[in-house]
C-alpha cells in the first residue's frame, strides 16, 4: 500500500512538472520566435557584457536568436505531448543548467537589465529570472529522473507528425515576423500607443530619483563620491555611474527625441502634436539597412509630397552613413537623428515605416509589407491604412491559438479512432 502511495505520487509529481515546464518552453520559445530580432539584440547584449561584441558577426547572433526560440518551442510541445521521451527532459535539464549559473552572474552583476527570457511580453528582474530558473531546474532535474512516468498523449504511429507540424508552425512564424512586424507588439509603440502620453509621468505619480557617482583615485586608493562631497583636484578620475536613489514612476517612453539633422533642432512636439498625418522612416543603422525596397520607400515619400504629409527618415547612423544612403537611394526627405536603442524598440525592421497622427500610432509596417502606389490611391483620411487597426489582443490571440491547436487536435482525433479501430479489429480476432 505505501509503494502504491509513493508510486501515485512521484506519478502525479512528475506530470506536474513535465506539463509546467512545457508550458513555461512553449511559452518562452513562442514570444521570442514572434520577435527574432528583439531577441537578436538581446543576444548582442550579452555578448557584449561578455566583451564579445566585435567577436560575432550580426548574422550569428539572428541566427542563435532563430535556434532558441525554435528549441524551446518545440522541447515545450515534446514534452506536453510526451513524445521524444529520452531526448526532451535531458535537453530542458541541459538548457536550464547553462541558464540558471548564467542568470545567477546577471542578478550578482546586473550588465544588463533583463535576461529576455520572455522578451517584452513578461519582464523580470534579474533576480526573479534566477528563482524562476532554480525552480524550473529542479523540476527538469526531477522529470529527467522519472521520465518513465511520462505518459504520451499521442502513439509513435503518429508522434512523428506531431513533432514536424510543431516545427513548421514555429519555422513559419519565425519567418513571417522576420518579413513583416512580429504578430504581438508587447512594447509601448504598438498601434493604437499614443506617443506623448506614454512619455508623461501621471499626476500623483513621482518619478523616480537618480544620482551620479564619481569613481576617484589617489595614492592607489579608489573611492566613490557624489556631487556633494566631491574631493579637490589631487584626486584622478576613474569612472562614473548611475544609480537608483529612490524607485518611483518610469513611464514607458523616456527617450523618444526627435532632433533635425540639419540644425540639431527638437522637433519632437512638433511632430507628436501635429493634427496632420505623419510618416517616419526608422533606420536604425543604415549601413545594415536593405536596400531592395528604396522604390518602394521613395513611392510613399512622393505620395507625401502630393498630399502634403511630412515625412522624417529616423536614424542613428553616421554623417557618412546618411550621404552614402542618400546617394545610393536617392533621399530627398529629412533625416532626423534619434537614439539607437529607441529605433530598435520602436519597430523590428530596419528600415521600417510607422504613420503617427497627433502622436499616435496609427500604422506600422515591416520592409516586406510596405504600402505601394496601389495602396495609396487617395488621401490617407479615405484609406483603410489611415485608420488605427482596431483588431482586439484576444481576437489576434484566438487566431493565431488556432492555426497551432486545431491541426494538432485533428493529428490526435485521427490517432485515437486509428488506436480504437485497431482495438476493435483485435477484439472481433479473439471472437
Amino acid at each position: 500500500m505505501e509503494n502504491d502511495l509513493r508510486h501515485k505520487v512521484i506519478g502525479a509529481s512528475a506530470t506536474t512538472c513535465r506539463f509546467i515546464l512545457a508550458v513555461v518552453f512553449i511559452f518562452s520559445g513562442f514570444v521570442k520566435a514572434i520577435d527574432p530580432l528583439g531577441t537578436q539584440y538581446k543576444i548582442q547584449d550579452y555578448l557584449d557584457a561578455f566583451g564579445w561584441g566585435n567577436v560575432f558577426p550580426d548574422f550569428f547572433s539572428l541566427m542563435t536568436s532563430i535556434a532558441i526560440g525554435w528549441i524551446e518551442f518545440c522541447l515545450g510541445v515534446y514534452l506536453f505531448f510526451g513524445i521524444r521521451r529520452r531526448i526532451a527532459p535531458r535537453a530542458v535539464v541541459i538548457i536550464m543548467s547553462v541558464m540558471t549559473p548564467l542568470t545567477f552572474w546577471l542578478a550578482i552583476d546586473n550588465p544588463i537589465s533583463d535576461c529576455g527570457c520572455f522578451g517584452d511580453a513578461i519582464v523580470l528582474s534579474n533576480w526573479g529570472t534566477f528563482w524562476k530558473n532554480v525552480f524550473l531546474l529542479g523540476m527538469a532535474i526531477f522529470l529527467l529522473k522519472h521520465r518513465k512516468q511520462i505518459f504520451p498523449l499521442v502513439t509513435v504511429r503518429l508522434d512523428w507528425l506531431i513533432a514536424l507540424y510543431s516545427s513548421l508552425y514555429i519555422f513559419c512564424m519565425i519567418v513571417y515576423c522576420l518579413h513583416h512586424l512580429p504578430v504581438f507588439d508587447f512594447r509601448p509603440y504598438h498601434i493604437g500607443a499614443n506617443i506623448g502620453e506614454n512619455m508623461q509621468i501621471p499626476e500623483g505619480e513621482k518619478p523616480t530619483e537618480y544620482e551620479t557617482l564619481f569613481v576617484l583615485e589617489k595614492d592607489g586608493v579608489k573611492k566613490e563620491f557624489s556631487l556633494e562631497n566631491y574631493p579637490d583636484s589631487t584626486w584622478t578620475f576613474v569612472d562614473s555611474k548611475t544609480i537608483v536613489k529612490e524607485e518611483g514612476y518610469e513611464p514607458p517612453i523616456q527617450d523618444f527625441v526627435m532632433l533635425s539633422r540639419e540644425d540639431g533642432e527638437d522637433i519632437t512636439e512638433q511632430v507628436l502634436s501635429d493634427d496632420n498625418y505623419t510618416f517616419l522612416l526608422i533606420s536604425h543603422q543604415m549601413n545594415w539597412a536593405d536596400e531592395d525596397y528604396m522604390d518602394v520607400i521613395n513611392d510613399v515619400y512622393d505620395y507625401c509630397f502630393v498630399y502634403g504629409y511630412p515625412f522624417y527618415c529616423l536614424t542613428s547612423s553616421s554623417d557618412e552613413d546618411i550621404q552614402k544612403w542618400m546617394e545610393n537611394t536617392g533621399a530627398e526627405y529629412s533625416f532626423c537623428m534619434m537614439d539607437n536603442i529607441t529605433l530598435k524598440t520602436m519597430i523590428r525592421s530596419n528600415p521600417g515605416l510607422m504613420l503617427l497622427k497627433k502622436g499616435v500610432v496609427v500604422n506600422k509596417w515591416g520592409n516586406g509589407n510596405l504600402p505601394n502606389e496601389d495602396v495609396l490611391q487617395g488621401p490617407l483620411e479615405e484609406l483603410s491604412i489611415g485608420k488605427v487597426n482596431r483588431r482586439s489582443f484576444v481576437l489576434q490571440t484566438v487566431i493565431v491559438i488556432l492555426w497551432f491547436v486545431l491541426p494538432l487536435c485533428l493529428i490526435c482525433y485521427m490517432d485515437l479512432y486509428w488506436e480504437r479501430r485497431r482495438k476493435r479489429e483485435e477484439t472481433m480476432e479473439k471472437i
